[in-house]
C-alpha cells in the first residue's frame, strides 16, 4: 500500500501537467495561427466550426479574431456569431453580455433586431432548464424574474422591428410569457387569500385583470376579489367583481362558438388544389 501511495504522489501530479501542457499547446497554436492569418481566413475558420457543432473551439477564433482584428468588418459580423456561440454552449452570462454591447455599440446595424431576439431566448430558456422541461414542472410558484426579462426584450424587439423575421416568434412566446407571469400572480394571491391577507389577495388578483386582461388567469383573479373583498364587507366591489366575471365567462363562450362556426364552416368548402 505503502508503495502504490508513493506512485500516486508522483504520477498525479505527472498527469496534471500533460493535461495543462496539452491544453496550453492548443491555446498556443490556435493564437500562433490567428496572428497568422488574415481576419477573412480566422472568420471563415470559425464559421466552419459553427456549422459542424464546433463551438467552443469557434468561440476561440471568434475571440481571437476580435484580438487581433478589432476594426474588421469580419469581426463586426463574428460578434454576432459569438452571441449564438457562447449560448450553444451555455456560457449564458457571456451571451447576454455580448448581446447587450452589440446592442450598444451598434443599435443601426442591420441585424441588430438578432441580438434582441437573442438576448430574450436566453432569459426564455433560463426560466426552465432541461430536466423541468421534461417532466412538466409547475412553475407557478417560481419568481419569474427571467421570464420578466425574457418578456420586456421580446417585446422591444417587437415593437422596435416589427417587420423582423424573429417577430413571430417572438410574438408566440411573449402570449406564452404573460401566462407565466399571470400564474405567478394567481399563486401570490391564493397565497394571501389563505393567509386572510384579503386586502394583498384582491391587489394581487386585481393586477392580473389589469397587467394580463388577455390571459387564462382572468377568471380565477376575478373570483379571488370577489371573495376577498366580501370577506372584507366591501359588497360593492366584490358584485363588480362578480358582474365583469359573468361579462368575461359570456365573452369566453362566444368566442368558442366563432371558432366552432368557423371550424365547421372550413371543412365544408374544400380549398382548391394548387396547379401542378
Amino acid at each position: 500500500m505503502r508503495i502504490v501511495y508513493k506512485l500516486t504522489l508522483y504520477i498525479a501530479p505527472l498527469a496534471l501537467a500533460m493535461i495543462l501542457a496539452a491544453c496550453g499547446g492548443k491555446d498556443a497554436t490556435l493564437e500562433e495561427q490567428a496572428r497568422n492569418s488574415n481576419d477573412a481566413t480566422l472568420y471563415d475558420n470559425a464559421q466552419r466550426q459553427m456549422k459542424i457543432g464546433g463551438y467552443d473551439r469557434a468561440i476561440a477564433m471568434l475571440e481571437q479574431l476580435e484580438l487581433y482584428f478589432p476594426f474588421s468588418e469580419y469581426t463586426r459580423r463574428a460578434r454576432l456569431d459569438l452571441i449564438y456561440a457562447y449560448y450553444k454552449v451555455g456560457n449564458t452570462e457571456s451571451a447576454i453580455d455580448a448581446a447587450n454591447e452589440f446592442i450598444r455599440e451598434n443599435p443601426t446595424h442591420p441585424n441588430v433586431d438578432y441580438a434582441y431576439y437573442l438576448r430574450g431566448l436566453i432569459y426564455f430558456e433560463r426560466d426552465t432548464n432541461a430536466l423541468e422541461k421534461l417532466f412538466s414542472v409547475d412553475l407557478s410558484q417560481r419568481p419569474p424574474a427571467n421570464a420578466e426579462r425574457s418578456l420586456s426584450y421580446f417585446a422591444q424587439l417587437v415593437q422596435s422591428y416589427p417587420e423582423s423575421e424573429y417577430a413571430p416568434d417572438a410574438k408566440q412566446r411573449i402570449v406564452h410569457l404573460r401566462e407565466r407571469l399571470a400564474q405567478f400572480n394567481i399563486h401570490v394571491a391564493r397565497y394571501y387569500f389563505d393567509r386572510r391577507a384579503w386586502i394583498a389577495a384582491a391587489s394581487r388578483a386585481r393586477s392580473v385583470v389589469e397587467e394580463y386582461p388577455d390571459t387564462n388567469e382572468v377568471r380565477e383573479a376575478l373570483q379571488i376579489m370577489a371573495r376577498a373583498y366580501r370577506k372584507l364587507d366591501m359588497e360593492d366591489l366584490a358584485l363588480d367583481a362578480e358582474r365583469v366575471l359573468l361579462e368575461n365567462n359570456l365573452a369566453v363562450e362566444s368566442k368558442k362558438k366563432k371558432r366552432r362556426r368557423l371550424f365547421w364552416r372550413n371543412k365544408e368548402v374544400s380549398p382548391e388544389r394548387p396547379a401542378s
